[in-house]
């Protein structure tokens, strides 16, 4: 029997080869969408869930919480590792590991650098590595890790640095200029989807801030992981974690309400409030965004064949009611109906699979990564195809079926069973729907891409262009070296001017702290504070509105603060604010000037209060303005001079407008994903609309011509076949609106500085879906309405 249905099922398939390829087509593409947004949101979910004992590791954080504003970091004052296993309870292990930038040396036996590359470097307990069980190609944690000067890499760095794993066990690196460390231990790759990449480990005993007992200094790169006793949860530590912060910040009056507080493993990927060591993070949001696109093409594509089969359906009435008279059941003509979907699902599904797999190569590049995914990598990708197939078979077969299975025997074989076309028909609800999630991702793409627009047009208050910031090092032979490759670099021939600074006016690297402003106390926020010399204001064009530029010096004599200081200590006038002090290093200094503000965070964010101020230990970049004609060789220039310089450190630049547009990547990703699945779905819906208007036409082939007969132009015929579909976009517009203009509104409140939403955006979204719709119906109502009359009477 399930042979005669299959024989049933490819013959009727066959017959309808043009509706068949349809469906097929939207399906596939469709489906293929799908796979690629599930093989990258399985990538991103998968991150961190392969350490023993996940769902008991945890990371400390920190949180502020000020007058004005609310501050997080991932890391903690480096003392708390020291004390916390001691005074909280139910911690079964700690480990102290602190990010931090080296130059990392092989060298010979005469002291001359085989290999030197730029590294992150990691100082960590040896507990870091038990509390994760990572696995070790030799060595082990306690010993390799237990005593200074020890250093232990992963499996590709030590074939990077020594030829592989057992050679490296016994050689020595040179971190910086004479740290001699010994490799004492070899671990396995950590998995790229970790938030961990580990490829220098250093022993925390080599730390040099290691006995630091500041409780209210933070950096991010200085993180702690605990893992807690079986049995226990989060909550269960909330008491002894209170009394901690108490003890250590409450009654020590530390300022900003610090604490710290516990964070999940598995959040810490997707956390939007503290970073990660692989810079790799993703919000959630991000994730159900691609989840909804990824059902928004599904229920298209299924709507695509519901549309087709149902209105398809009366002309297998005849077919029905003959085998109801031969005494077939209902349920079994259910069963070869969805017989026939699962067939063009299964066909599609072997087509999305080819398109899939084409289609994951743009989708790495898309997000700049190398991710290792593939259709076959893992068995829950090979359940997700399974299940996508039962599930679209089943919603784009289940409803044609029961409409056919439906037919009364005596109506169907005298060819007179009819749809119920009264009123709003399930199959105009469906098309409506399908447009109206066209016209929302329309309405999207266009917002975004505004948006977009806007923020590379939008005036910063500084000048950006030609500027290149290379790094200079800080260590105290490089300190005497400044000066001299300032003098000789500015005689290169391009070069305009130089300013040592710690980074360019915009920077998302934030180094902030409390003050007194005038001898009181401030409470309501946090000041910036940026280090760059007096050459820096002209390099950036940065604008004094008030007062002056302060002194060439090399320690702070004035700070020169932006508007939006003033605006926060409630000073009207810039010219007031000459002479006041502030305090935020321990000494008093004088405000010397008044900066027009800038943007000195990404546009999601608004302007800081920030001083600016000397100091020529804390310069680690140099800003270089060059001539646009003469980029390409005053780059080569400097990079020649920079080697020859600093010899023992290895050259890294970057342009700032590069830098600023890096900061918008997610944005792009979001902008491109949108315009990519806009069109998937406008295609999917178009190619349905096609599909759907040919049947339409040929079921009204014989009032056509009898209204040609009787008089109808072709304009006359075309409108007649196209008013309805305008009808059913026209009502799509109107559901589709409200909904669009909620989610872009949600997307833009994630902007500080955005555009106004008018209503453009959605009158062309209107204009592009009916100009689209128009013409896709008039190609074939217009065919229709031409034919000739003659074979659609003759038989009458």
């Amino acid at each position: 029997m399930f042979k005669l249905n299959l024989k049933i099922a490819w013959r009727n398939l066959w017959k309808n080869k043009g509706y068949t390829f349809i469906n097929v087509i939207g399906l596939s593409i469709g489906m293929a969408s799908c796979i690629l947004i599930f093989l990258f949101i399985r990538y991103q979910l998968s991150f961190d869930e392969d350490f023993k004992n996940e769902n008991r590791i945890f990371r400390f954080v920190t949180d502020w919480k000020y007058e004005a504003f609310d501050d997080y970091s991932a890391g903690v004052p480096i003392p708390v590792a020291k004390v916390a296993k001691d005074e909280i309870p139910g911690l079964e292990k700690t480990a102290a590991i602190v990010r931090r930038g080296s130059i990392v040396r092989v060298q010979d036996r005469k002291g001359r650098d085989i290999i030197k590359s730029d590294e992150d470097v990691y100082y960590a307990e040896p507990d870091f590595f038990e509390i994760f069980g990572i696995n070790w190609i030799f060595g082990h944690p306690t010993q390799a890790l237990g005593q200074p000067n020890t250093v232990v890499l992963s499996e590709t760095s030590a074939k990077k640095y020594f030829g592989n794993a057992q050679n490296a066990m016994g050689k020595s690196l040179l971190l910086g200029t004479k740290n001699i460390c010994k490799v004492s231990g070899v671990f396995k790759d950590m998995p790229k989807n970790s938030s961990f990449p580990l490829k220098i480990v250093v022993a925390y005993q080599s730390f040099p801030d290691k006995d630091d007992n500041c409780w209210d200094c933070v950096s991010s790169g200085n993180e702690f992981y605990v893992l807690l006793q079986k049995g226990l949860t989060a909550a269960d530590m909330t008491v002894a974690v209170n009394q901690f912060n108490k003890k250590h910040y409450a009654d020590k009056k530390i300022a900003g309400n610090q604490e710290n507080k516990l964070q999940a493993l598995k959040e810490i990927h997707f956390s939007e409030l503290y970073d990660n060591f692989s810079d790799t993070s993703i919000g959630r949001t991000e994730i159900y965004g691609l989840v909804i696109i990824g059902l928004f093409l599904v229920i298209t594509a299924c709507i695509n064949f519901i549309n087709l089969s149902t209105a398809q359906a009366i002309n297998r009435a005849k077919e029905v009611g003959v085998r109801k008279v031969m005494g077939g059941m209902r349920r079994q003509l259910v069963l070869q109906f969805l017989l026939e979907t699962f067939m063009v699902t299964l066909i599609a599904m072997l087509i999305a699979c080819v398109l899939a797999e084409l289609g994951i190569p743009h989708l790495q590049n898309l997000f700049k990564v190398s991710i290792p995914i593939g259709l076959f990598q893992h068995p829950v990708i090979l359940l997700f195809m399974v299940v996508l197939v039962v599930l679209v078979g089943f919603l784009a077969g289940f409803y044609p079926a029961l409409i056919m299975s439906g037919f009364q025997p005596a109506l169907a074989i005298k060819n007179k069973a009819a749809l119920n076309s009264g009123g709003l028909s399930l199959r105009k609800i469906l098309v409506i729907v399908q447009f109206s999630i066209s016209i929302i991702l329309i309405i999207a793409t266009i917002v975004v891409m505004k948006q977009m627009d806007y923020i590379q047009q939008k005036p910063l208050g500084f000048n950006s262009s030609e500027v290149v910031m290379i790094s200079i090092p800080t260590d105290s032979l490089s300190l005497t070296k400044q000066n001299t490759f300032k003098e000789q670099a500015s005689k290169l021939p391009g070069v305009e001017m130089i300013s040592f600074c710690q980074d360019p006016p915009l920077s998302q690297n934030v180094n902030s702290s409390d003050f007194t402003f005038n001898g009181i106390k401030n409470k309501d926020f946090e000041v910036r504070r940026i280090k760059a010399d007096e050459n820096y204001f002209k390099l950036f064009n940065l604008k004094i509105i008030a007062g002056k530029v302060f002194s060439k010096s090399d320690t702070a004599n004035g700070y020169v603060v932006n508007e939006t200081f003033l605006k926060k200590v409630h000073i009207i006038n810039p010219q007031d604010a000459i002479g006041k002090l502030i305090n935020s290093n321990g000494q008093n200094i004088p405000i010397v000037g008044v900066v027009k503000d800038f943007n000195d965070k990404s546009l999601k964010e608004s302007i800081s209060g920030l001083t600016i101020a000397a100091g020529k230990n804390q310069y680690y970049r140099a800003a270089i303005k060059m001539d646009t004609r003469q980029l390409k060789l005053a780059t080569q220039n400097i990079e020649s001079l920079w080697n020859s310089t600093f010899p023992d450190h290895v050259y890294y630049s970057f342009f700032v407008n590069d830098r600023i547009n890096n900061y918008y990547e997610n944005e792009k990703v979001t902008g491109f994903l949108f315009k990519v699945f806009a069109g998937i779905i406008i295609f999917i819906s178009f190619i349905g609309l096609f599909g759907l208007i040919s049947f339409v036409a040929t079921q009204r082939t014989k009032e056509v011509a009898i209204r040609k007969v009787l008089g109808a132009s072709t304009i006359e015929l075309v409108k007649m076949l196209n008013g309805s579909f305008l009808i059913m976009v026209f009502i799509a517009n109107l559901v589709a609106w409200p909904l669009a203009y909620l989610f872009v509104f949600k997307w833009l409140s994630g902007f500080a500085y955005r555009i106004n939403i008018s209503i453009w955006p959605f009158i062309l979204a209107m204009v592009i879906s009916m100009a689209i719709t128009l013409i896709t119906v008039s190609i074939r109502s217009y065919k229709a309405a031409v034919s000739n009359t003659i074979d659609a009477l003759k038989y009458e």
